[in-house]
């Protein structure tokens, strides 16, 4: 049996209104995650996705973070967070941008998912994923993996998930402090 130290873990943390849920994983040599601790605790301090008292939102993280350290016998020193709520906005955008040497390439990619991702949105918020949907190689749409084909215009359409930046960070000093 490997020791928890030798493992390489994946936590995620929810923090509910009714509840907070952690889940500690292993993630295993073909990519697949296994799950070898959780930790429940009653969620106090939360109200629709906010933080209305951050004393008790922190000791009901502290109580499934103890919970799931317990069963999956490791010291969990970060996690993938969850959030949710009415601060939570999602749109979707396109980019344009010319195809560099009539292939292409990662970079081109990258390129036009940056253009996309571009936009102005709200000072108050901010860009927490930018998932490509659908890519258009001179305007033949419906592209999952553009790389390595040809064109001379390149477009992509992706969805942009932001957040409102004091929840965002109220959220996130429960998990810091």
């Amino acid at each position: 049996m490997t020791k928890a130290a030798d493992k390489k873990l994946i936590v995620g943390l929810d923090i509910g209104t009714s509840k907070v849920c952690a889940l500690v994983g292993e993630i295993l040599p073909n990519g697949e995650v296994n799950v070898i601790g959780e930790g429940s605790s009653p969620s106090n301090g939360m109200d629709k996705g906010g933080v209305n008292d951050l004393e008790s939102v922190v000791k009901s993280v502290q109580g499934a973070i103890y919970k799931a350290e317990l069963m999956a016998d490791c010291q969990i020193s970060s996690v993938f967070l969850s959030l949710s709520g009415k601060h939570i906005r999602c749109q979707t955008e396109e980019g344009m941008v010319p195809i560099s040497d009539k292939e292409v390439t990662q970079d081109d990619v990258d390129n036009v998912i940056h253009t996309a991702k571009s936009v102005k949105i709200s000072d108050e918020h901010k860009v927490l994923h930018v998932i490509p949907q659908e890519f258009a190689i001179d305007y033949q749409e419906g592209i999952k993996n553009p790389v390595g084909l040809s064109g001379v215009r390149m477009e992509a359409n992706v969805h942009l998930i932001t957040c409102h930046n004091d929840m965002a960070r109220n959220i996130v000093k429960a998990w810091n402090v």
